[in-house]
């Protein structure tokens, strides 16, 4: 059980000073209360004798648990933030996380599907002509096209689509605006059409036959068997077309400061782990363009 000192006060700060979304505090909210727990803290005295050893054994019981050295990271980066407002708040006077280093990442490349894998005629032959069909078949051509979060396209308002963009409301309520092709706006427009009569005047742009908002299970389910028809991948999330529109735009040409932008990432850092899946299509291009890439058919002597 979370302290009543700690619990309200550091939530709110987090929605309204940090401007965190519901999900991002719900998950400190549950880091904070593993450590609190871990830590036998039940008030604000027993918080003012934390110290660096005991952030290190948390850690160190969280890697013994099998907690991958992302997550533990993440956790780590929860409790920085706590306890930084913890000494703006007087809680504290010395910050007992300052001298603690994370473990290593593992750095993992995002997977993503091939392009032959996500044809547009591959994938339009997975839905039917009524309204969920052409719903899916728009949640799908959406993310893969524009590399909008699943969150995103679940509040995805229906005044902020046009077509010829979208504008998306991301994390920290940054808005961007992300340019759509044609073929996806005639996309949006049948789905319009289909979707008058499940509400005229929708406010969210995304809906379920009872006119409802989506929600998170309802499009991983939905994404996860229909990527499941047309690609082997283990993964096969929202999250998965994301990767796959950001490695195909690089592929393809995009640059990595445009695709920062579109993406919605604050750092070209984050954008950088694209680069790594798009080498291979690099190495093909040199080795078929350069003279000294090119495979020669005779041994040179």
């Amino acid at each position: 059980m979370v302290p009543l000192f700690f619990t309200q006060k550091f939530l709110d700060y987090l929605a309204s000073e940090k401007r965190f979304s519901e999900h991002t505090i719900l998950a400190y909210k549950k880091d904070v209360e593993q450590f609190l727990e871990f830590s036998y803290i039940k008030s604000e005295v027993d918080i003012k004798e934390v110290n660096s050893k005991l952030i290190r054994g948390w850690m160190v019981s969280l890697i013994d648990n099998g907690i991958e050295s992302t997550s533990v990271n993440r956790k780590l980066s929860t409790l920085r933030t706590m306890f930084k407002w913890l000494m703006r708040e007087g809680v504290i006077d010395n910050n007992p996380i300052k001298s603690v280093k994370g473990p290593k990442n593992n750095k993992r490349l995002p997977s993503f599907a091939q392009q032959s894998d996500v044809h547009l005629e591959n994938i339009k032959s997975l839905f039917n002509d009524d309204f969920e069909g052409v719903r899916d078949l728009l949640m799908f051509e959406m993310l893969y096209q524009t590399g909008v979060r699943s969150s995103e396209l679940i509040n995805l308002l229906d005044v902020r689509v046009s077509n010829n963009q979208i504008r998306v409301l991301g994390k920290r309520n940054k808005e961007r605006i992300i340019p759509i092709s044609t073929e996806l706006s005639s996309l949006i427009n049948l789905y319009r059409e289909k979707r008058k009569e499940i509400d005229p005047f929708p406010e969210c742009f995304f809906l379920l036959k009872s006119a409802k908002k989506l929600y998170p299970k309802f499009v991983y389910r939905k994404i996860n068997n229909y990527l499941g028809e047309v690609t082997g991948l283990e993964k096969k999330s929202p999250h998965i077309l994301r990767h796959t529109f950001a490695t195909h735009m690089l592929n393809n040409g995009a640059s990595l400061e445009v695709l920062k932008e579109i993406l919605g990432h604050t750092s070209l850092a984050a954008t950088q782990i694209y680069t790594h899946n798009s080498f291979s299509q690099l190495t093909n291009i040199y080795s078929q363009s350069h003279p000294r890439g090119q495979k020669k058919t005779n041994r040179w002597i």
